[in-house]
């Protein structure tokens, strides 16, 4: 099996009309993502603002902590929507499940605007704050991995990370997104009505935001044939089980690749939410920066690893996708623990050192959206995209900022979560080793390509 058989679209067909279909297919792709991030992600940076309303008590870290145990709990209910979501994409078409996952996103965020306050309703009011964050979570468990799929059924073999860096461009686009709001909104509030309704903004603009992506998601062409056909298969997986269920037939036909799926899912996760999510509160509660200030360092440092992916698609077209995360991860070892160790050197150097943190995290994160729709059968391939994404998500993405923050109380080391991402990165690397064993001479996924 040679990389020409990923893709029903190789470098000698490329058309000028396969090449608008790709870049539709990439926009859609990365805007709907970002679009579902930023509301995905608003909870994580307004969890300083929502934890002593929602979970008041007379210890702050223990309000915090509960707060981040909810933005937890959207992650364990994602694999519940990728099933759902998977199931629908592999089933009907991955344009109508990314349809479907905008909808419930767009829902869950503007409710999250609406809720009721415990002095209003009392406990009821956490409890559905818990619901909302689940129904985030079921959407957010499908939209990944069939952007990821989406992008990639629709690129060439030779510029699949070039077409494959939307996704975590609009992903990591939405986490600063997210912030710039939330730091507008802070910086144009006073504390009290920051408190009082200013949080609820956010939110709240989710709605005209998800209307703009499913106008823009309409637009594009379907790239799965529910019915089969030629090329559906990728390299190590077979159409024996075109009859089975999307779900039995990734875990039963495809174990090893859905082990290497969750195995860098958690390793590139672990390692991004740090900067995606942690850094903020690290920045805020550890360091004493003004908030407002914090939001605008994470919109740059954030937004500069996003706008750095098309650049890292490229490369890794050029380098090999596994050479570029494996950039990545070494990157993580060497240097987040100086980089955080540099923070309280003043606003501007805690920035740069951001912004070096998270610029591995590009490279590791292209890497495995790249990767990862390459492993399973096109009639599963949505289906294991999202549930080896979304199992490596509980094991070590939601729970970063809450490991983050439990690390740092029980050592008293507030540099302790770079030990935690050291260790995810040096995880990441073995996993790499098995996909470099097995791909080597097979799909061109650690070389570059032939010139």
């Amino acid at each position: 099996m040679t990389a020409q058989n990923l893709s029903s679209t190789t470098a000698d067909s490329w058309t000028p009309a396969k090449r608008k279909t790709a870049r539709r297919a990439a926009l859609a792709g990365g805007v709907g993502t970002l679009i579902e991030y930023y509301d995905f992600s608003l909870y994580g940076y307004l969890a300083v603002v929502i934890a002593p309303i929602y979970f008041p008590s007379d210890e702050p870290v223990v309000s915090l902590l509960s707060a981040l145990a909810v933005f937890g709990t959207a992650y364990l209910v994602r694999p519940l929507g990728g099933i759902v979501f998977g199931h629908v994409g592999d089933r009907l078409g991955r344009k109508k499940a990314l349809m479907a996952t905008l909808v419930c996103m767009g829902v869950g965020s503007t409710a999250m605007g609406l809720l009721p306050t415990p002095a209003q309703i009392g406990v009821w009011a956490t409890v559905l704050l818990v619901l909302v964050r689940l129904l985030q979570g079921f959407s957010a468990g499908g939209e990944v991995g069939g952007s990821a799929t989406f992008i990639s059924e629709s690129a060439p073999s030779h510029l699949k990370a070039t077409y494959g860096a939307f996704t975590p461009m609009g992903s990591t686009g939405g986490f600063a997104l997210a912030a710039a709001v939330a730091g507008a909104v802070s910086a144009l509030t006073t504390d009290a009505s920051m408190d009082s309704w200013g949080w609820r903004v956010p939110f709240l603009l989710a709605l005209p935001l998800t209307v703009f992506c499913l106008w823009i998601r309409t637009r594009v062409e379907e790239t799965h044939d529910a019915d089969g056909g030629p090329g559906t298969s990728t390299a190590g997986a077979s159409d024996t089980h075109e009859s089975s269920a999307p779900l039995s037939a990734v875990f039963l036909k495809q174990p090893r690749a859905l082990a290497q799926a969750t195995a860098l899912s958690a390793a590139v996760n672990g390692t991004a939410y740090i900067g995606l999510t942690y850094m903020a509160i690290h920045l805020t509660k550890q360091l004493g920066y003004d908030s407002t200030s914090v939001f605008w360092v994470a919109t740059l440092a954030i937004g500069i690893a996003a706008l750095a992916m098309p650049l890292a698609g490229v490369l890794g077209d050029r380098i090999g996708t596994v050479r570029l995360m494996t950039i990545g991860f070494v990157g993580f070892v060497a240097l987040t623990y100086p980089m955080m160790g540099l923070m309280h050197h003043g606003i501007v150097v805690a920035t740069l050192a951001f912004v070096v943190i998270m610029l591995n995290s590009t490279a590791t994160q292209v890497g495995v959206y790249t990767i990862i729709p390459q492993f399973f059968d096109k009639r599963s391939r949505y289906t294991g995209v999202a549930m080896g994404w979304n199992l490596g998500v509980i094991i070590a993405g939601g729970t970063a900022p809450f490991v983050a923050v439990w690390l740092v109380e029980q050592t008293g080391n507030i540099l302790s979560p770079a030990f935690f991402v050291m260790v995810l990165a040096v995880a990441g690397l073995v996993a790499l080793a098995t996909v470099r064993a097995r791909h080597h001479t097979s799909t061109g996924l650690t070389t570059a390509p032939a010139r």
